[in-house]
């Protein structure tokens, strides 16, 4: 029974991802290293499940670690200037070779379906065309980088009518000149520049290292937040240069990748461990998810609830109505009174509320239900509510604030209320006392 009770419960939290998710652009970076991984077969069940689901997927290979293992077996010197390999005519070659084999493997295992699953026989379509332009890198500061190259122009029509006719994009990181040179580019140019002229939904990079967030794994702190803005990864590489941070190369580079995807056309880029099992499934169909997200603005927000929130309302407050910690309202009640109350919002889903009754004449107001979702106890949502109720007190004219609570009075006290008598509360409030409940009354000057 409580196997059958989670995965009901994880499918229900699931279900409107796999709704918004349909028919929207996901580009998925994918390197080298990850390639020649003996888990990379799960990854792709992964990716064919998305596809099943509506995703429509482009995926941008590297393949760095076959190009390197090319150029030893050929007893060939790897080049490099500024952090960027320089690719002569002869490493060019390897590079093709590697890049090309890399790019066949990768479209065989996407053209199976799941083994041992009703989808065992799914069929998946792999396309991959000239979508890239490509053009040099060019000689900097002396240094010409010959065949490397950067993306010029993203093909965008020809990936979308192939999109729409359901196939699964694969892109190398190989481009092309309009005079017929082969450059050789990185997995992370590809994606970043394919992402923003598709306008894509995500761009998602599967992390080589181990610097990654994990809400499941409690013995260690995070290398970075669950979350960031554009602004908040800009200041995260300036501590870098002050070496600071802590975070490795790679992560530090895709931050910047994150920032250039983010400001042009991408709306969230995601930073995930390709070392988690399922990383990419925890990540997108979990509201928490195990990576790092980045997008353009904040995903929080603590805003005025309106009359399409008391849905959410309801199920965030019944479970603590049920345990008597919250007094009960009604639907009907609470659309009344829903100019009450403020929510605290998290990307689209409302994670926390509260609300405020205003005594005019004494100069004074209430708090009550104050709530906020199980998953996000202790993280500071519940004090951030309770600055803004603060706030919207002292806006009003009011000085004072006080709450009736049962349950969480160790938590007033630490955030400034002490307790006083019923008789000090608005004689409306008096009259309207619950003696079966026998709350205990805090208040805090404001």
């Amino acid at each position: 029974m409580k196997v059958t009770a989670n995965f009901v419960a994880w499918f229900r939290s699931a279900a409107p991802y796999i709704h918004s998710f349909r028919g929207k652009i996901f580009v998925i970076g994918i390197s080298g290293e990850m390639v020649t991984d003996e888990n990379f077969i799960f990854f792709i069940h992964d990716i064919n499940l998305l596809a099943s689901l509506g995703v429509r997927l482009v995926l941008v290979h590297g393949a760095r670690p076959q190009i390197v293992q090319r150029l030893n077996e050929n007893q060939f010197k790897i080049n490099s200037a500024m952090g960027i390999d320089i690719t002569d005519t002869a490493s060019l070659q390897f590079a093709k070779e590697a890049i090309g084999r890399t790019h066949i493997e990768i479209e065989a295992l996407l053209s199976m379906g799941l083994p041992n699953s009703p989808m065992a026989n799914a069929a998946i379509q792999v396309a991959s065309g000239n979508f890239i332009t490509a053009c040099p890198f060019g000689v900097i500061n002396g240094v010409d980088f010959m065949h490397t190259g950067k993306v010029r122009k993203v093909n965008v029509s020809a990936i979308q009518n192939s999109l729409n006719q359901g196939n699964v994009i694969l892109i190398s990181s190989l481009g092309h000149s309009p005079t017929g040179e082969i450059f050789n580019l990185t997995m992370e140019n590809v994606a970043t520049e394919v992402a923003s002229a598709l306008h894509a939904e995500k761009l998602i990079f599967l992390l080589d290292s181990l610097d990654h967030h994990d809400v499941s794994r409690k013995d260690e702190e995070p290398s970075l937040p669950r979350e960031l803005t554009v602004a908040q990864c800009r200041m995260l590489l300036q501590n870098a240069e002050k070496t600071i941070s802590g975070l490795n190369a790679e992560v530090l580079k895709l931050l910047s990748y994150a920032i250039q995807a983010c400001e042009k056309n991408v709306a969230r880029t995601h930073l995930v461990s390709r070392h988690t099992d399922g990383a990419i499934l925890k990540e997108l169909f979990t509201h928490y998810g195990i990576g790092c997200m980045v997008s353009r603005e904040s995903l929080e927000s603590i805003r005025k609830a309106h009359i399409d929130d008391v849905g959410s309302i309801l199920q965030l407050i019944e479970p603590l109505e049920t345990e008597g910690i919250l007094v009960r309202r009604s639907r009907e009640l609470l659309e009344i009174e829903i100019s009450r109350f403020i929510v605290f919002e998290h990307d689209s889903m409302i994670i926390g509320c509260a609300a405020l009754y205003p005594f005019h004449q004494d100069e004074i107001c209430e708090l009550a239900c104050l709530a906020v979702h199980p998953a996000y106890r202790n993280l500071g949502y519940g004090n951030r509510l309770l600055k803004a109720v603060e706030e919207i007190t002292i806006s009003q004219g009011h000085d004072k604030l006080f709450v009736m609570t049962t349950h969480a009075t160790h938590w007033f006290i630490e955030h400034g209320f002490h307790e006083v008598s019923l008789a000090d509360l608005p004689k409306l409030k008096q009259d309207l006392y619950n003696y079966k409940r026998k709350s205990k009354v805090y208040m805090k000057s404001l």
